[in-house]
């Protein structure tokens, strides 16, 4: 017995060959995850110091908070409240949309994911200013819709460079974006736990409300945010569809960094989206737990 003791390693030494290895995969990851990190800081941490330092400073690089309290001026307070107003209704849309959708694919029964995530990107592998110009030949004044409604002698509508277009060029943009957080996480629940709701009584509408709705709510939750941030801060479908005739607060942004080269004025208006989009990422951290409601890629 003592011999056999003897060859069992210290357990100092035992420490040490379990720890070679995990540091051995921890500088590994470290390396991988190198070109991300300089990626990231590269493309998104300095540009978010330069827009928060040209947000509180003026022309001669002194502080101030004028550039952020243009947002109290009538036109910036029109604007944000009407990209607020239509974003809320494309989110809503989306929603109504998506989830039965994401419901029906639930019930196909598909052996894998990757058939649904290729119909949902399949219409983005379009660039995104090709499938806007698109609607607008289709909401046209001499559009398709309109060359279709008379040649059945039917009353044309103006839709084109009005609100309602610019509501239907988020919704077939963004619609993606509901779809797939809902779907992953209806995919996550047990179809054991729908059927044991069924056996207990309750009926699909109960079914629905009390079970499979709580436990997608992750999904919901992302999708929203998904949904109505880029909403928010899109300029490309207010200009195509709107004509330039209806500014979002996208829009004035764009202009102060294009056209007017107010780097400041724009960059403290900035700052004011940013708020919401902070506000988003706080209910995500409340709602989406598991943190991967969205990892459906």
């Amino acid at each position: 017995m003592s011999n056999n003791l003897t060859k069992e390693p210290p357990q100092d030494e035992a420490v040490v060959t379990l720890i070679k290895p995990a540091r051995k995969r921890i500088s590994g990851k470290s390396l991988l995850s190198f070109p991300y990190t300089l990626w990231m800081g590269a493309f998104i941490i300095i540009p978010l110091i330069m827009i928060v330092y040209y947000g509180i400073t003026a022309d001669d690089g002194g502080f101030t908070l004028a550039n952020i309290k243009l947002i109290s001026e009538p036109i910036y307070q029109k604007a944000l409240w009407l990209s607020l107003k239509l974003s809320f209704i494309s989110t809503i849309i989306c929603l109504l949309i998506a989830y039965p959708l994401a419901l029906i694919l639930k019930g196909m029964k598909l052996k894998s994911n990757s058939f649904i995530v290729l119909i949902m990107i399949l219409p983005m592998w379009m660039n995104f200013m090709l499938r806007t110009i698109a609607w607008l030949n289709i909401l046209e004044r001499n559009g398709i819709i309109n060359t279709v409604l008379k040649a059945l002698n039917l009353p044309r509508i103006n839709v084109i460079n009005t609100p309602t277009a610019i509501v239907i060029g988020m919704v077939y943009n963004f619609l993606p974006f509901m779809i797939l957080p809902i779907y992953n996480s209806l995919a996550k629940i047990d179809d054991d736990v729908i059927n044991a709701a069924r056996d207990l009584g309750a009926n699909n509408l109960t079914t629905l409300r009390k079970i499979i709705f709580p436990l997608s709510l992750p999904g919901v939750i992302s999708g929203i945010t998904m949904v109505f941030v880029p909403s928010l801060t899109t300029f490309v479908i207010s200009n195509v569809l709107g004509g330039s005739k209806i500014n979002l607060i996208g829009n004035l942004i764009e202009q102060k960094f294009q056209q007017e080269n107010n780097w400041n004025a724009g960059s403290g208006l900035s700052l004011v989206l940013m708020i919401f989009i902070l506000i988003s990422m706080t209910v995500i951290a409340k709602y989406d737990k598991e943190g991967d409601s969205t990892n459906v890629w």
